[in-house]
């Protein structure tokens, strides 16, 4: 007897029907929705959530497998955080590994000869649309971003190296919380222990919808 074949383990585009959406506040940076869903036949209900732009974060290594850490204040959170290089899909048309890159030259004087994907999250799925793709970045050099300069909180980014693996126990430990930098770091090491097939730059973005 055959075996049943097991599906793709894999998230799938589910759109249900919007039946009304409005913007229940706009801000700074994003608004809030408010969308009714036809779920199902006789089932509505309403949900509100961040609808976002979507963003990039570069995590560096050097040619000492040293990761490329940035200290940066963050008022929501009331700690500065050890983070990875990472900023907003907020220009038109960028591919979203050119941004990767002009972020690391912004945000840490770096660019890199090689960037590859490494892992794509959402990090709120209940409560925002928002996909953030890490890059992994190698092939790295001195090269500050021309004509920008670093206000508010990143006036006072802090640049530090530190091993991956020393990174990867401190997330452990729970010293380390920002999210992209863990979730980064963890799949660095997980691709490494797998020997999982590397993913070009090139690799499709997961769909965001109403963008």
């Amino acid at each position: 007897m055959t075996a049943p074949e097991c599906p793709v383990l894999r998230d799938e585009v589910d759109e249900r029907e919007v039946l009304a959406r409005r913007t229940v506040h706009h801000g700074m940076v994003w608004d809030i929705v408010r969308d009714t869903i036809g779920f199902a036949p006789g089932v509505t209900f309403d949900r509100e959530y961040v609808h976002h732009t979507g963003a990039v974060a570069v995590l560096a290594v050097d040619e000492h497998d040293r990761m490329l850490l940035i200290r940066q204040y963050r008022h929501p959170a009331r700690h500065s955080l050890w983070e990875i290089p990472a900023g907003l899909l907020d220009i038109d048309g960028e591919d979203p590994a050119i941004g990767a890159r002009r972020e690391l030259r912004e945000e840490a004087g770096h660019d890199a000869a090689h960037v590859e994907t490494l892992l794509d999250l959402r990090p709120s799925p209940g409560g925002s649309d928002e996909v953030i793709r890490v890059y992994l970045a190698t092939g790295l050099r001195e090269e500050a971003a021309e004509g920008f300069t670093r206000v508010d909180e990143e006036a006072e980014l802090e640049v530090r190296w530190e091993r991956v693996e020393d990174v990867a126990r401190a997330a452990l430990a729970g010293d380390l919380t920002s999210g992209t930098l863990v979730a980064g770091v963890l799949a660095l090491v997980a691709r490494r222990a797998l020997d999982a097939p590397a993913r070009g730059a090139d690799a499709s973005f997961p769909a965001r919808p109403g963008h």
